[in-house]
Parts: C-alpha cells; structure tokens; sequence
C-alpha cells in the first residue's frame, strides 16, 4: 500500500460518520505526520488465530472500540452461522486501559445481533473466563486482555465451547468473517438497557452465578498435600504482586483458603492501574518488574517471591538462594518442571497416578520434562507454541480416552494442572508452587535445594530465549527476509554442534541431515524452523503472533551447571 491510499484511508476515518467527535479530533491532530498515519493506516489490525492484539490508539491498526466492533461483528457473524446464537458468548477482561469499555461493546454488538451475552461484573483472570465458557455452555469467550504486552497495548482473545482459544476451523472462519467486514455501516449494536429488557445481557456476579465461587473449588482440588501445607503454612512466608492486575483477589483467596497464612503482597503493586505507573513492562519475565517485590521480600525474609501477569495467566518466580542470602529468579521450564514432578512422584506414591497419566508441553519448552516423565512411565505430548495446543489435546484425551491428562506447561511461565480450564492459570501455579515449597521445607530444603535435586538425578538442562524487536511494516518484511534466509541457506553447524534434523512446521516436513530423509512432522502448519542438535541440544526459530518480534530459542543439557551455561551461550552467539 503507497502512502496515498493510506492517506486516502486516514481520510476516510476522520469523515466517518460512525467514528465519534472525539477519535475524529485525536485524528486531525495528526495532519502533516506522515510517519504516524502510516503506522497507524497502512494495514487492519490483524485478526489472527487467537484474536486481537495491538497499541490503543485511533486507526486501523490500533486497538480501539471500531476494530474491536468489527472483530466482534465478524464473530457474531460466524456464530450465527453455527447456529450458536442462544447458548451465549462469556466476556471477561483485565485491567489494562480500555478493557471494562471493550469488553462492554463486544457484549452490545453481540446482543444486537440477538446472541446472549455473560460479562463478568469486574476484572478477572483469564483462565477464570475459560472455566466460565465451559460451566456456562457458553459457545465462544472473549477476554479483553493483552496479556504481559507493554501497557500501550490491548488485546481481544476469542475462545471456544471447549473453553479453549480458537483453533482449526473455528480460528479460519471467524477470521474469514470477519474480513467481511469492510465498512463500519456493517458494524451492529444497540445499547444496554435494549439489551437487558429483550434478556441478552446478563452480568455475572458473586451473589447469584457463583462462577467464582466454583472456580475456587476447582483450584483447591489440584491440591495434593493439603494437610503438608496446613502443617507448614505458619513457617512460610510468601511475598506476591499481581503487577497491578487481575490475580491479586483469586490469588490471595486461594492460598488463604488453603491454609497459608504469611503472605505479604506488595502494596504499591496491589490495586488494578492499566498505566502500569511502577514498572515499564508488567511481564514476570522482566528483570526490572521485581524491583519492589524484592525489597519487601529482603524486608520480610519470604521463602518464595511470586508474580503474575495482568490477565493471572503466567506466573514468575524468585527463590532464596543455596545460602539463604539472596534471591535466584527461577525460569518457566523450572518452575514448570517442578510442579510436574511433585504431581506424578506424589500422585504415584498415593497410587493415584493414571496408568495411561500423560504431560504436554510445546515444542520450545525444556526436554527435562520428557526426562521426568520416563521416570514415572507417563508419556510427554508435543506441540506447538501456544497455550491453545494443549488446551486441544485435553479435549482430544477425554474424545478418544487415550491419556489421563495430569499436567502441561510452556516454557513462557504458563502451566495447568487438572481439565477444570483450558488455558495457563498462574492462579493454579502460585498454589502448587506454593505446596511444593511447604513439601520441602518439610524436609529441611529450599525450592533451589529441590532444584539441585531435579537437575542431579535428570541431567542439567538449561533453555534460553532472545527476541528481536522489529516494528512497522519495514519491521514485519525484515522478520520474513530472516525467515526465508534460514529457510534457503539451512545452518549444518549450531553452537559446536552438529545439525541432526530440521523441523520445518511451515512446510510440514522433517529432514534428516544425515540421510536426507524427509517425513511429516505431525503437527499443524506453522511459521517455525526447529533444529535438532547433537548431545540433546536444539533451537527453534518463530515470528511472534502477538508482538513485533522474531523469538530464538535453544536448549541444551550440560554434565554441570557450568557446563550447561557455556554451551547455552555458544548457541546464543551462533543464533543471533
């Protein structure tokens, strides 16, 4: 598109009738900024297989209540078509910037299109909405969320009746529907009241849905000490920060309800805020986020320092170190590995482990879980990067009665244990991770203590992960010359180690190295290149789906902890 048809699409907006005085003013204050009207014209914002996601602003690809109509009117659109209409849509959102008013328009368009909508009456966690789609009947969910974006972002995530984010087909033809929508005259709504007499909008509520309440229960019920934790919880002490979002109620309900009593959450992160106004990126994977979460824990002398994103479905993690004197951050993969095994080693010593018990994990996450699960006879699901895959797989599991699932996880701080949801929930994390903490302190040991353990018996595994930022429409032609160069020019040699085989997703193909053999890879189509590597190490290389962003990851498993460290950082040079 040349800079005369966006100017030409700029223009349009600021005449619409449909766009308000107010959108129509922040428009005209960009008259003459050629650079801004680009970024903010020259393409949709893309609806991609998991929704929305993008800066707020005016403009078409910008978060704001004409997109998110449009979305939805595409959605209602395809439900409609499914015959879905009276089984209703849930709506949840967090507490970034324009989340209450996003998720009050995708309920009245949908409501004006005769389909009954579920809004929760005030914030809450995402993996709370993919219980709620399921306890209700509902056919899809939205969450108005962005997840751990930085806080000029916002997001729509769509879910469907299985209480899992959309996948084929349901992702393709919401997305062909909504590519119909060309015009904002096509666009439907209708205002609230209207909504309400004719019995379309409904508000859920703690007095009469109890969708709270259940959800609760649910949680408690993936405990598998509780009377370790009742025992120990007056010795632990637990400094949390929900990052000024939406995990800080059902968090501290749950361990409250569970027993433990020392939790200290960090006042000046406590209270919902989308300006984020004490850290620059609320992502429990930044360094910077845990500033003061830190600080209260130093205060207080906490065993364990936990923070979840704004929407509570990823959960980070510091523990004090082998001297007691400081705090180690614990990865994803390590946090993830070490609910894992608490679950099958316990689960197993109480003959509550399934025979047919299984894990899932994405194909970036650490190879230490397929490790532990040898060692119970589990057996280890693969694919690909996103939640959603997991979600599929339960759903798969209970149609074909082929595993029990027990747990699943992703390297990027998201887990889920039992079938309650279908999406991560840092909620179910901080509770287990919490129990597997009160388990060792039990026997006189640290969450590193346990660790150490994990790493001896299995081997130490370590997993890294470097991102590229490239943004604009230049940004998203160099993310895709990247990955036509790796797909044209295929690297033999990776950090001192030999390429065995390449998996590309794209294409459906994995060719041995060695012999040039060329099988499918059994998993969806994907823009994704995995290199297997000798001595147990691999990479993988993917655009983001939800950021500017081209994602390297790479693992390894070292015969130390040194070991492992110099082999990572090899593989980091060669990659980048």
């Amino acid at each position: 598109m040349d800079q005369q048809e966006i100017y030409n699409i700029y223009q349009k907006w600021c005449a619409d009738p449909h766009i308000d005085a107010e959108t129509r003013r922040e428009l005209k204050a960009l008259e003459g900024d050629e650079a801004e009207i680009r970024d903010r014209f020259y393409k949709a914002l893309d609806f991609g297989t998991g929704g929305l996601r993008g800066v707020l602003g005016a403009g078409t690809n910008r978060m704001n209540i004409y997109t998110v109509r449009q979305a939805t009117q595409g959605l209602a659109d395809y439900i409609l078509s499914m015959g879905g209409q009276d089984k209703g849509v849930a709506i949840a959102y967090d507490s970034r910037r324009m989340s209450p008013e996003f998720a009050q328009e995708a309920a009245l368009c949908l409501n004006a299109n005769g389909i009954r909508t579920y809004r929760f009456e005030s914030l809450r966690p995402t993996p709370e909405l993919s219980f709620a789609v399921r306890h209700l009947g509902c056919i899809a969910g939205i969450v108005i969320t962005a997840s751990h974006n930085p806080r000029e972002y916002n997001g729509y995530k769509v879910y469907w009746e299985d209480g899992a984010q959309i996948l084929p087909p349901h992702d393709r033809g919401i997305m062909d529907h909504v590519k119909r929508i060309i015009d904002f005259s096509q666009v439907k709504t209708m205002c609230q009241a209207d909504a309400e007499t004719q019995g379309l909008y409904h508000v859920i509520g703690n007095e009469i849905d109890k969708i709270d309440e259940l959800y609760m229960e649910q949680l408690k019920k993936q405990s598998v000490h509780p009377e370790v934790i009742r025992e120990m919880a007056g010795d632990m002490k637990i400094v949390y920060t929900p990052l000024h979002g939406s995990g800080n109620l059902p968090v501290r309900r749950v361990l409250r309800e569970l027993g433990f009593t020392k939790v200290y959450v960090v006042p000046e992160q406590e209270a919902p805020d989308g300006a984020f106004p004490t850290v620059a990126y609320p992502n429990p994977e930044d360094a910077h986020a845990w500033t003061l979460a830190l600080k209260l824990a130093r205060e207080v002398d906490a065993d364990l320092v936990l923070a979840t994103d704004p929407d509570a479905d990823r959960l980070g993690v510091y523990v004090k170190d082998k001297d007691g004197s400081d705090y180690i951050s614990f990865t994803g993969n390590m946090s993830g590995v070490l609910i894992g095994e608490y679950l099958l080693r316990e689960k197993q010593k109480m003959g509550a482990l399934p025979e047919d018990s299984a894990l899932v994990e994405t194909i970036v996450t650490t190879d230490m879980l397929k490790a532990v699960a040898r060692e119970y006879g589990a057996a280890v699901v693969e694919v690909l990067t996103g939640f959603k895959y997991i979600g599929e797989q339960i759903r798969f599991f209970e149609e074909s009665r082929r595993y029990s699932y027990v747990f699943g996880m992703e390297e990027s701080y998201g887990c889920l244990a039992g079938t309650y949801a279908r999406d991560k929930d840092a909620c179910v994390a901080v509770m287990l991770l919490c129990e597997v903490a009160a388990y060792h302190k039990k026997q006189g040991q640290t969450l590193w203590d346990a660790m150490l353990g994990l790493y001896e018996r299995y081997g130490f595994y370590k997993e890294g992960l470097e991102t590229v930022t490239l943004k604009g429409m230049d940004g998203a032609e160099q993310i895709r010359q990247r990955m036509r160069h790796l797909r044209k020019e295929p690297p033999r040699e990776l950090g001192g180690h030999k390429v065995l085989a390449i998996r590309d997703y794209q294409a459906d193909r994995r060719v041995d190295m060695q012999t040039g053999a060329a099988a499918p890879t059994g998993l969806p189509a994907s823009d994704v290149l995995y290199y297997e590597l000798e001595e147990d190490a691999w990479c993988c290389v993917r655009p983001s789906g939800t950021e500017p962003k081209i994602k390297y990851y790479f693992g390894v498993k070292g015969g130390s902890m040194e070991d492992a460290d110099f082999q990572l950082e090899r593989l980091k040079r060669d990659l980048l």
